[in-house]
Formats: C-alpha cells, sequence, structure tokens
C-alpha cells in the first residue's frame, strides 16, 4: 500500500481547483498546504489531499512529464466512477475513456479515464471484488 505520492503541476492553482473537484465525488475531501521551508534544504512547497484523517496525494510546483505517472483513485461504487468522471470533464479534463467496465482486465472492472490539465493519465475504478 502507499503512503503518499507527488506530483510536478505547471500551475498549481489551476491544479488545485481541478483536484478539488474531480476528487470530492470520491470522497478525498481534505486538503492540506506543506510549505517548504519546514523541510530539509531544497524541500518543496507541497498542496495535498486526502480522505479519512491522512494526505496521501501531493503536488508540488515543477515540470511536468505527463509519462511519468498513471494515478488510479478508488471508488466506491459504479456510480462515484461516473460522478469523478462527470466532474472532472467539467473542471477542464479530457477524455481518456468514458465510464464503463474495462473487459480486458476484468467483466467487474468498471473505470473512466481522463487526462488533467497538465495531461496526466487518471483513472477512476471500482473493483467490486475489493470491496
Amino acid at each position: 500500500m502507499l503512503d503518499h505520492i507527488f506530483v510536478s503541476v505547471s500551475d498549481p492553482d489551476r491544479s488545485i481547483a481541478f483536484y478539488t473537484r474531480a476528487l470530492a465525488p470520491l470522497g478525498i475531501v481534505n486538503r492540506h498546504d506543506y510549505d517548504g521551508k519546514d523541510g530539509p534544504p531544497g524541500h518543496p512547497d507541497l498542496k495535498g489531499f486526502g480522505a479519512h484523517g491522512r494526505i496521501f496525494f501531493w503536488l508540488r510546483p515543477g515540470q511536468v512529464d505527463t509519462r511519468a505517472a498513471h494515478i488510479g483513485f478508488v471508488a466506491d461504487s459504479q456510480q462515484d466512477v461516473d460522478a469523478a468522471y462527470a466532474e472532472a470533464m467539467a473542471a477542464g479534463a479530457t477524455d481518456n475513456g468514458a465510464p464503463g467496465p474495462r473487459l480486458h482486465y476484468d467483466p467487474r472492472y468498471y473505470a473512466a479515464n481522463v487526462l488533467d490539465p497538465d495531461g496526466y493519465s487518471l483513472e477512476f475504478v471500482y473493483k467490486s471484488w475489493q470491496h
């Protein structure tokens, strides 16, 4: 299990607005700002997102390499996948696969794929056997 991930973004304010809206249907609603000067030398400023008392998804200003990450966010239902996809699209995402079963993985694998404003590949996924 991962504890956290950092993703470099070109425009932190734009990305905060996007992820605030896109992740809310998944229950990822907690936000935290970390001032890099409170860390070791050279630590970046971070903008965090999380749920259930944990901040695990962090944005940092920097150079974007969209090939560097594909990020899958857990949804609690197919309806949550649909809602996250709709919010992401309304917040400026690019469609990369409408909500539906991903039969090439498993008939119970339901997901939606978008590209965030920087072009990172995001997936909102519900796997019924993992709930």
